[in-house]
């Protein structure tokens, strides 16, 4: 199996990120954040700050710099900091001190006195709910609210009324912060040829384009840099406040400026999982075959109502056959920090709700888990006609009963010593996408090769795929191919995220690399050419005419030419008329609580997953394996508590729990694999998000299992496991 080509860099700290960079004449700038939730800034006085020692500059809305709101088609708006006196969440940007060293703005910075015209502010989800509005449509242009019916049924209600055997009950799960290990950070610097901007981001051309909005300049004058990124899964798509305000801070003071948050800096200025409430009730036949399914979600949003978090649309609407079918989402706005893609956005959290509610109707007919959810297994969304592309569910649940020992599984648990024992299962989905990808493929004299694109490897092992699908495009080892990534001067590589970066950009290598491939065979039969009037072929890195053959670099050398370069792009088009397409998978495990304390361990976990052609199992394996340990994280540990007044209260590492390497124990996956064609070229479909869904349903049936305890909420805590 293949390790990571940038694995040796970032165990021996050769790897440089964004805050890594140290430019001639660079200085600091730390950011000042709100302490009110809601309200206007009425004064800052920033006398002793600019009086401090070091001070270059303190900036403010009073002072402000000088930014526009950028725009996108990807993500509409993004807000900037500093361009009015509103303050809309505890934790707000609301200045910038620069000064020569870090420690001389931060001090400077903590002798800003700011006063506020303080305002009520909404904190709670569980309060807002009665406030609540309906989301807007989703980016497939799907209402907030959607039925579907069998004929002669005039209602979901009704469909619920006549079903012999009904569920209902109402699961929620926390807010989340991404926490990932390289706070969000940039180095900005101006010169002659524009903006160079050093920043962790998941698509250097999309940073390059709101930096560019933000300026009002040219996107070519942007210059976005991001070879390495230390964690993303969404909390860093899009362009954060460090680095809006050292690019406005460098243009302004004429000198490079390096910004970091720290680390509880993180958990406000930068945006956050959305908190749900969902409501489900479940209609079935004494067979367990599904009559009726509604699902109704409510999500926190900030009060400027950028992000929902689709938790009914990404799971109920996709999952079960069901001939009665009625979701809806609402958000409600908070005065809560920004809320935004979060790993598995919609389904992490909707299939917590959705496959406990599964797991309790399995216990009310008295079925085996996987047999009701075998029996109610979907060829399509329900209510469309596209049927999947390729749906290999059943297999994955069958050889992951058999892997773990689901036959021995007791529906009351079983007891080992003090340890009460139990194990959970739950669907795992999460839609096969594509983003439009451009990918450049040169060939070198030297016998090696080139596959260079914009997008960026937040961790997920995209530089290594490079050099895998190139490699194999080219007829190449893939030792040959120098990967080049994170870079807005190269082609345009979408986004890494929604784990789409493997089909996207490697179906946009196949095109470039058949492009390049052919103007070598047209070049090598052209006048003056070694094969000059001859019938050229390609294979195994050489061209080929009656019994002669040359490496491509021979052929190059011959022609006095250093390399030979040629693009292609690749976009999602005519298949989504004809297929519906999404990975699938099973997920195990097996929890053991404390018969007198409640803690609650998971000790096994399997995933067994159909996600296409899996392009290097090293790399997906350990993808799969993150996003599981994940799902434990959200079941057992992870939860942003926000005060009345907006504050978080464990809006750092000793009050944020996150698994440590004794919180998880024997991690197994593995993969059934169906290459899918239909759905892009290279036949894979994603593993970065699909790991995580799933996974805290699991761990709440097991904990039931083994207890008989049906928590409805994650995290769930040593309280929600004590006898009543």
């Amino acid at each position: 199996m293949t390790s990571r080509l940038d694995g040796p860099a970032k165990v021996t700290g050769q790897a440089r990120y964004g805050v890594d960079h140290n430019l001639p004449g660079m200085v600091h700038g730390y950011v000042l954040l709100s302490t009110i939730a809601h309200g206007e800034i009425a004064a800052m006085d920033v006398a002793e700050a600019e009086r401090a020692p070091g001070v270059l500059g303190v900036f403010t809305p009073f002072n402000p710099l000088e930014l526009r709101t950028p725009s996108s088609p990807l993500f509409g708006e993004t807000w900037v900091p500093l361009q009015d006196k509103e303050v809309a969440y505890y934790g707000q940007p609301i200045g910038f001190v620069v000064a020569e060293t870090y420690e001389q703005a931060r001090d400077a910075a903590m002798l800003v006195e700011v006063s506020y015209h303080q305002r009520p502010a909404l904190t709670s989800l569980e309060d807002g709910l009665d406030s609540a509005e309906d989301a807007p449509a989703d980016r497939g242009g799907s209402p907030p609210s959607l039925t579907v019916l069998a004929d002669g049924v005039e209602s979901i209600e009704d469909a619920l009324a006549s079903s012999p055997v009904v569920f209902e009950a109402t699961y929620s799960t926390a807010t989340q912060n991404h926490a990932a290990m390289e706070p969000h950070s940039a180095v900005a610097v101006w010169d002659s040829g524009g903006l160079t901007v050093y920043s962790g981001n998941q698509g250097a051309h999309l940073q390059a384009a709101e930096l560019a909005g933000a300026f009002d300049v040219d996107p070519s004058s942007v210059h976005a840099v991001n070879p390495y990124v230390g964690g993303a899964f969404g909390g860093k798509a899009r362009t954060s406040a460090p680095a809006f305000l050292a690019a406005a801070a460098a243009k302004a003071l004429d000198r490079p400026v390096k910004a970091a948050l720290s680390r509880e800096q993180v958990f406000t200025a930068t945006a956050t999982r959305p908190a749900t409430v969902q409501k489900i009730a479940l209609g079935a036949r004494t067979d367990g075959t599904l009559v009726a399914l509604r699902h109704d979600s409510w999500c926190s949003t900030p009060m400027d109502r950028s992000f929902v978090e689709p938790t009914s649309h990404g799971t109920s609407r996709e999952w079960y056959a069901t001939e009665n079918l009625a979701i809806s989402q609402k958000m409600v706005p908070l005065n809560i920090p920004p809320t935004t893609f979060m790993r598995a956005p919609g389904e992490a959290p909707g299939s917590f709700a959705l496959e406990s509610a599964i797991d309790e109707l399995a216990v009310e007919l008295g079925m085996d888990p996987i047999e009701l959810r075998m029996r109610n297994n979907s060829t399509a969304p329900p209510g469309k006609d596209l049927q999947w592309s390729s749906k290999h569910l059943d297999e994955c649940f069958r050889l992951g009963a058999e892997r773990f020992g689901w036959a021995s599984r007791s529906p009351r648990g079983r007891t080992d010593g003090d340890w009460l024992v139990g194990l959970g299962t739950a669907t795992a989905m999460f839609p096969a996408l594509r983003f439009p990808a451009t990918v450049e493929v040169t060939l070198r004299a030297d016998d090696t090769a080139v596959v260079a694109t914009s997008g960026s490897d937040p961790g997920t092992g995209l530089l290594t795929v490079l050099s895998l699908v190139g490699g194999e495009s080219l007829d190449i080892a893939p030792e040959r191919v120098a990967p080049r990534l994170g870079d807005s001067a190269l082609p345009p590589g979408g986004l890494s995220g929604g784990s789409t970066a493997t089909a996207s950009v490697g179906s946009a290598i196949m095109i470039a690399a058949t492009e390049v491939i052919d103007e070598l065979v047209a070049l090598a039969s052209s006048p003056g050419a070694p094969f000059e009037g001859m019938e050229v072929t390609y294979e195994d890195g050489r061209v080929l005419a009656g019994d002669r053959s040359m490496t491509f670099g021979e052929l190059l050398r011959a022609v006095d030419r250093s390399s030979l370069a040629a693009t292609g792009s690749s976009a999602p088009g005519e298949e989504l008329t004809k297929h519906s397409f999404s990975s699938f998978g099973a997920q195990f495990c097996e929890v053991r609580v404390h018969r007198w304390t409640r803690e609650a361990r998971v000790s096994r976990m399997l995933g067994v997953f159909d996600a296409g052609r899996i392009i290097n199992e090293k790399a997906a394996r350990s993808q799969l394996m993150g996003g599981m340990i994940w799902g434990v994280s959200a079941a057992l540990h992870e939860g942003l508590e926000i005060e009345e007044n907006g504050r978080l209260a464990n809006g750092d590492f000793a009050g944020y729990l996150v698994p440590v390497n004794a919180d998880i124990s024997d991690v197994d996956v593995h993969f059934v694999q169906y290459p899918d064609t239909l759905h892009n070229s290279v036949g894979a479909k994603g593993v970065g998000e699909i790991g995580t869904v799933g996974m805290a349903a699991a761990v709440a049936n097991a904990i039931h299992n083994a207890t008989g305890v049906r928590v409805r909420h994650i995290p769930i805590v040593l309280e929600d496991l004590l006898e009543q």
